[in-house]
């Protein structure tokens, strides 16, 4: 490699990394509990909670609402999941179909009673880690904020790579040369652990960019592979609760057309996971992998008539996939331990290379040694 080309890649190197690091540290850091979150979550919010009627019959869904409405007057439904190993319904409701994420409230159900279910009260540190993660506390300016530091560190990355391979020519690989100077040891420490988790900081940082992408994701989807759905309704509005057909039906319909699939969530009319006129009933697969793909089922909100079952496109895929992958919880303890331990040597390579940075620039000043 040419010497004016190797400048230009040490230039690029440089320079991403450095505007990215403090940025990527962040999110290194916060990330490190977030691989448990499963785990510290039962730790933190572990209670004895009981259902009122252990063994009884369940309330149906559109009982459900009827108690979410009787606990948040004048507030919409916006979404329904549920618990997988309690008899607990989550509905998030608002006060308009289109509420921002600030206003809205999930309240949970216990579906043998319509009682209110507890809630973990106070800071909730887990959640508040999640949102520094995920935004900054910036919504989606601080999303796309973060997957521009995504970019670069992918440009660092590969830009490192190309710098990694005429510097081993001379060195065998692994090798740490720690006779010499502190700075040799820490450029020595910084390409052995950089090169070894190379492979899945790509990996990480791929997904984290698609991850911050969800908004303009799921929107595309709802303007654009829904568009035919909607194309009959121009005039209509989106239908009020009371408007709106029963839930239980709706969900009746879906199950029947897809058998083989569990039902996640349902996403009502209004939503950005829904159209203006429809129940979004998502349901996922039985297998590891199909578990992370959801499929969308529309079901006419007014009139209760089945629309369409139609897969996720592409890009809706991905995102689906990249959530899991990006946090390593798809594999149980063993995988999130490994990512664990090649976050923590993604925190060293981001420390080491700003000392190396700061020791270069110190050596490039008048006087420097």
């Amino acid at each position: 490699m040419k010497a004016s080309t190797l400048r230009r890649w040490s230039w690029w190197h440089t320079w991403t990394s450095l505007i990215s690091t403090l940025f990527l540290l962040m999110l290194c850091i916060t990330g490190l509990p977030l691989i448990f979150h499963d785990e510290l979550d039962s730790v933190l919010h572990s209670d004895t909670w009981q259902p009122a009627n252990p063994g009884g019959e369940w309330l149906s869904l559109d009982q459900i609402l009827d108690h979410a409405a009787a606990n948040r007057p004048g507030d919409v439904p916006l979404y329904m999941s549920f618990d997988v190993d309690r008899p607990v319904i989550n509905v998030t409701t608002g006060p308009a179909p289109d509420s921002p994420g600030s206003d809205m409230l999930m309240s949970s159900f216990d579906r043998t009673s319509g009682e209110l279910v507890p809630y973990h009260e106070g800071f909730d540190i887990m959640h508040f880690l999640l949102q520094l993660h995920t935004d900054m506390f910036l919504g989606l300016p601080g999303m796309l904020f973060l997957g521009a530091m995504g970019v670069l560190m992918i440009i660092a990355i590969v830009s490192g790579v190309v710098l990694y391979a005429p510097f081993m020519r001379k060195l065998d690989f692994g090798t740490l040369r720690t006779q010499r100077s502190r700075r040799i040891k820490w450029l020595d420490y910084h390409n052995l652990l950089g090169i070894v988790s190379v492979a899945w900081l790509t990996v990480v940082g791929l997904t984290g960019v698609i991850n911050t992408l969800a908004d303009p994701i799921t929107a595309t989807w709802r303007s654009q592979a829904l568009a035919d759905l909607t194309a009959g309704y121009q005039d209509a509005s989106v239908p009020t609760p009371a408007e709106m057909a029963s839930l239980d039906a709706a969900v009746e319909q879906a199950v029947a057309a897809a058998p083989d699939m569990t039902l996640q969530f349902v996403a009502f009319p209004g939503g950005s996971w829904s159209t203006d006129f429809h129940y979004a009933i998502f349901l996922h697969g039985n297998t590891p992998l199909t578990s992370h793909i959801i499929t969308p089922v529309l079901v006419d909100a007014r009139t209760g008539e089945f629309a369409d079952m139609r897969e996720m496109p592409w890009y809706n895929k991905a995102l689906s996939l990249s959530g899991p992958l990006h946090f390593g919880d798809y594999g149980g303890l063993p995988l999130k331990i490994i990512w664990f331990v090649l976050d923590l040597f993604t925190i060293v390579v981001l420390v080491s290379g700003l000392y190396l940075w700061w020791v270069r620039r110190g050596n490039a000043a008048p006087g420097g040694a």
